[in-house]
């Protein structure tokens, strides 16, 4: 018997389709979207031929004839547009790396320390969350910038510890391996990857027998002999750069600028409170049950932290974590209010230099773009890597 046309199951490109109805409308969209991006463009490029405005991004092989200063890389006035610009994308990735570890750092203790059994303790997790978070990020730089300036003594009369610390109004300046320092790095670094995986080994270990081994100790003196390793291989080098207090200034060593320590401590300082609190709804989201089960099994305080609250809270803790860190790497665009010389701040130098207004604020666009996005693809594997598992 023949099945009623109204009953027909729709085919594969049928407008009756849902799929179908989908894919069309997603072209449309992407057309919408395509078409307005290319009118903004096409109407950008007209008006400036109509006011005789160079464009185009050929400026980026001229010579920037400007200084920075502070790089990680060697860089001359004499080279072009585009190194400079370069120069000021590695300073923003190194606060934002080094923000983010440290802000982790900060704000899992604070969040943990909110569940002290100890009142001061909690007392003074609480007002560091209250008032770090209300204050504006730049009031914050502005403020950690003044106590380097203000504050901190010149750099004649540094203080400093055993004359291998110095902190002034120049920086903080302390010793630094003068060669080797790639091969301790690699070598740390692979000594690090051996010790999560002892890690990883060591909790299958207690899930299977029940006996916790040690946690912290053990892979620290992996990443200490990885390390120990990797200065072996460079042919155990001893010179170390010592700073040295002069007449006029300290020499020597690596110096971390005031520009860089404000804008480090300020955001580290800022969002740190932000993820205290993002780590104290994670540990809530836990049942008080776990808790009581953890005790029941004999488990002290730091164990049941460490082995059943937060594994557990960090499926709760990861999404709105990423935010954080995307917010740390994007307020370091606020680093040109004290001088810091990160991508912004240089590309503002090459716009009043070369003119190229909409090229320059695109590049700052695309570095913080890429930032973002790669950050985000991380963190989400590590979410998936993290969410439970379905039998």
């Amino acid at each position: 018997m023949s099945t009623p046309s109204s009953h027909r199951t729709p085919t594969k490109w049928s407008l009756n389709s849902r799929a179908t109805r989908g894919y069309i409308f997603q072209a449309i969209a992407l057309i919408l979207i395509a078409s307005g991006v290319w009118f903004l463009a096409h109407n950008t490029q007209v008006n400036m031929e109509n006011r005789g405005i160079q464009s185009g991004f050929d400026f980026v092989k001229d010579t920037a004839g400007f200084d920075i200063g502070e790089t990680l890389i060697e860089y001359d006035p004499s080279e072009s547009y585009g190194k400079a610009i370069w120069v000021g994308v590695l300073n923003t990735l190194k606060v934002a790396v080094v923000g983010i570890i440290l802000t982790t750092l900060l704000g899992v203790m604070l969040g943990v320390g909110r569940f002290s059994r100890n009142a001061l303790v909690r007392g003074i997790c609480y007002g560091y969350v209250e008032i770090f978070r209300n204050v504006p990020i730049l009031l914050q730089l502005l403020m950690w910038y003044l106590v380097f300036i203000e504050v901190l003594p010149p750099s004649q009369t540094a203080w400093n510890v055993a004359d291998l610390f110095y902190l002034s109004k120049g920086g903080f300046s302390f010793p630094w391996p003068a060669v080797g320092v790639g091969h301790v790095v690699s070598g740390a670094a692979l000594g690090a990857v051996a010790a999560v995986l002892w890690r990883k080994r060591t909790l299958k270990r207690f899930e299977e027998t029940g006996h916790l081994g040690d946690m912290f100790w053990t892979p620290l003196a992996i990443v200490v002999a990885a390390a120990v390793a990797g200065w072996v291989v460079a042919g155990m080098p001893t010179q170390w750069s010592i700073p040295e207090q002069l007449a006029f200034m300290v020499d020597g060593g690596v110096a971390a600028t005031p520009e860089f320590m404000a804008v480090l401590i300020g955001l580290t300082v800022y969002t740190a409170a932000f993820i205290a609190e993002v780590v104290r709804g994670g540990i809530q989201s836990v049942s008080a049950g776990q808790s009581e089960a953890a005790s029941a099994l004999g488990l002290n305080q730091k164990q049941k932290m460490n082995l059943i609250v937060l594994p557990q809270a960090m499926r709760v803790i990861i999404p709105p974590l990423t935010n954080q860190y995307l917010n740390l790497t994007k307020n370091s665009s606020l680093a040109v209010a004290v001088g810091y010389p990160d991508v912004v701040s240089i590309a503002n130098t090459t716009i009043n230099q070369s003119g190229r207004a909409v090229e320059c604020i695109a590049i700052i666009m695309l570095v913080y773009l890429t930032t973002s996005l790669s950050t985000s693809a991380f963190m989400n594997w590590y979410n998936q890597r993290m969410a439970i598992k379905e039998r």
